[in-house]
């Protein structure tokens, strides 16, 4: 089953309908690293990231991983080593985006795998579903209210793909 981006506002999966948000400057084929869009294409899943100090291990068929204050996403098109990957933030100098956060954004995420198998530099990294209180647009992710989140992993497995057009 695959989860679809029916327009920029509404995602549904199965016969479930969710609002969610995207990238501020909506869709596009061919992403570039901070231009605030969200990738077009069919995309599989990684596994989940949670905070562990704040929510209870959801109910998921994917891989739960809790995460630590040290856990960062590369984001920086110098690092060919590194980019679009998960890191620990004490690799020296290297630009990312801190999984570990104050608010609440990234207490849920699913990594989506754009650009994750031959990775080209600087065509966007860090692209996940993640939550969002407000819906306001993303930097290029897809965000969902934290109760719609949690549904959706209930329903998710594996093998299943996102179609984002």
């Amino acid at each position: 089953m695959t989860i679809i981006l029916k327009n920029k506002a509404t995602l549904v999966f199965d016969n479930f309908i969710f609002k969610c948000c995207i990238g501020q400057k909506g869709l596009i084929k061919n992403k570039i690293e901070g231009d605030k869009k969200t990738p077009i294409g069919t995309f599989s899943l990684g596994n989940l990231y949670y905070r562990q100090d704040r929510i209870p291990k959801p109910l998921t068929k994917l891989k739960c991983i809790p995460i630590k204050k040290e856990m960062g996403w590369c984001d920086d098109t110098r690092s060919k080593r590194y980019y679009n990957q998960l890191i620990r933030i004490n690799k020296k100098g290297l630009n990312h985006e801190k999984l570990f956060r104050r608010d609440y954004k990234y207490d849920l995420i699913i990594p989506i795998n754009y650009n994750t198998k031959k990775t080209k530099i600087g065509r966007g990294s860090a692209i996940f579903i993640h939550i969002t209180k407000n819906f306001k647009p993303t930097l290029g992710c897809v965000a969902l209210k934290k109760k719609d989140l949690l549904i959706l992993l209930k329903l998710i497995k594996k093998t299943t793909k996102i179609r984002l057009s």
